[in-house]
C-alpha cells in the first residue's frame, strides 16, 4: 500500500515500511534536521505478534511514522507479498549507523533508557568509535511509572539538548508507548532501539555474524538468556508460524 509516498506492507495487521537503508536513513536525517517530533518503530517478531494480539499496542505501531522490518520473518513476510527486494533492518545496526552519520552532520543524539552502568559503557564505546559525535544526553529514568512532574522534566531535558534523534532503550512494549504518548512534546526523533544500548555497550554479547544473516539471532539470545527471554521467543515465535500457517497477513 502507498500513501503519500509512503509503502507498506502488512504483516498480521500490522503496517510495516517498505523501504532500503537509504531510503529510510535520509527520510529520518531529513526530520532530524529540521527538529520534527517524530517516532520510529522497529518491529521484530515479538513486537508484531505483539501487536497483532493487543488493539492498543497495535495502534501505536500503526501510528509510528516508520515501522522498520527488524527481524528477518518480518522481512520474509513483506517479500511474500511482492517486495522482493526487502531486508531486515536491525535496530542495533541501525542505531549505529545513524550515529556514525550524526557524527558527520553535527546532528546531536541523546539516550533514553537502560541503566547508568551500561550508559558509561555505551559512552565510552561511542566515544572511541565516533570522536565527533555530539552526545547532548544520556539518562536512565527509573523502573516505574514516572509522576507527570518527572515526565514533563525529561521532556525539558532532551528538548533543551538540542538533540535531533533520541534513542530510546526501555523495551518492548513500554518504550514504543513512550515515544507514541511523546510525540508532539518531544522535539526530535525518537527510536525504539530495545536491545542495541546493552550490545554496543558489551553488557550483552550480540550473536555472530552468521546467525543474523540467517535470522537466527533469537536463538543466540534465547540460549544467552533462557530464564528471562523463553516466553518471548519461544512463545511469540510459535504464534507467528501458527498466524501465518493459518494465512493471516
Amino acid at each position: 500500500m502507498s500513501v503519500g509516498g509512503r509503502v507498506t506492507g502488512h504483516v498480521l495487521g500490522v503496517g510495516i515500511d517498505v523501504l532500503s537503508w537509504k531510503e529510510a536513513t535520509d527520510r529520518m536525517f531529513r526530520w532530524a534536521h529540521s527538529r520534527e517530533s517524530r517516532y520510529v518503530t522497529c518491529c521484530n517478531v515479538h513486537v508484531v505478534v505483539s501487536a497483532s494480539r493487543d488493539a492498543a499496542y497495535r495502534e501505536v505501531i500503526n501510528g509510528a511514522d516508520m515501522a522498520m522490518p527488524d527481524g528477518a520473518p518480518v522481512a520474509w513476510m513483506l517479500r511474500r507479498q511482492g517486495y522482493a527486494r526487502q531486508r531486515r533492518m536491525s535496530a542495533p545496526d541501525l542505531m549505529w549507523a545513524l550515529c556514525e552519520r550524526c557524527s558527520k552532520e553535527n546532528i546531536f543524539v541523546y539516550f533514553y533508557g537502560s541503566t547508568d552502568a551500561t550508559l558509561l559503557l555505551l559512552e565510552k564505546r561511542l566515544r572511541e568509535a565516533f570522536p565527533n559525535l555530539i552526545l547532548s544526553g544520556m539518562e536512565s529514568p527509573p523502573f516505574r511509572a514516572l509522576t507527570a512532574e518527572e515526565d514533563a522534566d525529561a521532556v525539558a531535558r532532551i528538548n533543551s539538548s538540542g538533540a535531533g534523534f533520541v534513542f530510546v532503550g526501555l523495551g518492548c512494549p513500554k518504550q514504543e508507548r513512550w515515544m507514541a504518548e511523546h510525540r508532539g512534546t518531544i522535539s526530535a526523533v525518537t527510536i525504539g532501539v530495545g536491545a542495541a544500548f546493552d550490545f554496543h555497550a558489551g553488557t550483552v554479547r550480540r550473536a555472530p555474524k552468521w546467525m543474523q544473516d540467517n535470522g537466527l539471532e533469537w536463538l543466540h539470545r534465547l540460549a544467552s538468556e533462557p530464564g528471562r527471554l523463553w516466553k518471548r521467543y519461544l512463545v511469540t515465535n510459535v504464534i507467528f508460524i501458527f498466524l501465518v500457517l493459518r494465512g493471516r497477513k
